[in-house]
């Protein structure tokens, strides 16, 4: 009775954990770039993500106000009030000192002498009071070096630098725009020529058809790597050079294949009685075609449109061979990220930030239109 049709596996549960499993396992990584592109760089150098909900303790580098501008005489002696920190931070210090080699000399309310006289002393919150002659309280401020224990903090900060700040020089936002300018023709672009070859291959006779298909078929397995430099002159020798028009044209002629077969088999998938009275009532293929065929296969399209779209925004080879200038005017968020790696790579809030940039509108697309991708890929695999 174990083996009859409709019971329930036993091994339910273990599929069940498995898929739990591989969907933890990609969240992972997601929930890490997004959590980190709302910290500031102290936070993410001193805890991880995960502990984003908690305090942390973060060493400090504090620095007193400058004393031209902030001492006071007071019976012969300098003073120079303040606070440490920001206005808006919460921290509160455990220990301090006055030198990066002993942290931990003092702890909040002690006075440390700094010679001669002068002295400087720090409570829990920030709060200090620094003294001296007319000699020592000039130039830059007393630094502080602190243990402090800070609060959860969230910022926005990250994204206006990034994205919104017109003064820095991270290109991302130039560089948000140009990939949707690559993306979205070389997404609609392959999709409107494959489903015209697919309607052909599935329903008109013609000769050499069936070798068609098979030529198909074997492009899947080109990589497109062989093509690149090939296509790149014949793109030079014609006049197209390196832009939009060129990179448009690679990546329709490098998704092709998987297009016009994915169509394909949809298409041929379809009930042949619906093609056939369509026929007899007059109507010609191309009316077929957009009337009946193309609202059938929208799963298929979908299915196709997001491999596309994914392939074309993740791309940096294509965009490299194709696209890339030495002005940078046309620089993809690949790229560009690449580019922070080597100039910025100690700025992991930078990073974090780029990085979920870069996958929020590909996510954004598969959640989407994810219903579509399993009948669209399982199209003409049953019959």
């Amino acid at each position: 009775m174990d083996n009859i049709a409709g019971t329930k596996s036993s091994l339910t549960w273990a599929v069940h954990l498995s898929v739990v499993f591989l969907v933890l396992l990609w969240l992972f990584p997601t929930v890490g770039l997004f959590v980190s592109s709302f910290r500031t760089a102290d936070q993410i150098a001193t805890s991880g993500w995960w502990a984003s909900m908690f305090p942390s303790e973060q060493n400090l580098v504090l620095r007193a106000a400058d004393p031209d501008d902030f001492r006071v005489e007071q019976g012969g002696v300098f003073v120079v009030e303040g606070n440490l920190f920001d206005e808006d931070s919460a921290a509160e210090i455990s220990v301090w000192g006055t030198s990066s080699r002993a942290i931990d000399t003092y702890v909040p309310g002690d006075v440390a002498d700094l010679g001669d006289g002068e002295t400087i002393t720090v409570d829990a919150t920030g709060n200090y009071v620094w003294t001296g002659n007319d000699d020592q309280m000039s130039g830059r401020g007393q630094r502080v070096f602190a243990t402090a224990e800070a609060p959860p903090e969230f910022t926005l900060a990250n994204y206006d630098n990034l994205l919104l700040d017109p003064s820095n020089n991270e290109g991302m936002a130039k560089a948000f725009f140009n990939t949707l300018t690559v993306t979205i023709p070389a997404t609609i672009i392959p999709i409107v020529v494959a489903a015209f070859a697919a309607y052909a291959l599935a329903w008109m006779d013609f000769p050499g058809r069936a070798l068609l298909i098979a030529l198909i078929v074997g492009l899947l397995v080109v990589p497109l790597q062989l093509a690149l430099i090939p296509l790149l002159k014949l793109h030079l020798g014609i006049g197209i050079g390196k832009g939009y028009l060129g990179v448009w044209l690679a990546h329709t002629g490098f998704g092709m294949p998987l297009a016009i077969y994915l169509l394909r088999n949809y298409m041929v998938g379809l009930p042949r009685d619906i093609i056939e009275n369509a026929k007899v009532d007059g109507a010609t293929d191309f009316q077929i075609f957009t009337k009946i065929i193309l609202p059938l296969s929208f799963p298929a399209l979908a299915s196709f449109a997001i491999f596309q779209f994914l392939w074309t925004w993740n791309d940096l080879l294509v965009a490299k061979v194709f696209l890339i200038d030495a002005t940078g005017e046309t620089t993809v968020m690949t790229n560009q990220i690449v580019e922070l790696l080597g100039t910025r790579g100690g700025n992991w809030e930078v990073l974090a930030t780029a990085a979920f940039v870069s996958i929020a509108v590909p996510l954004a697309v598969f959640f989407a239109m994810q219903r579509y991708l399993v009948r669209g890929l399982l199209a003409g695999s049953v019959k």
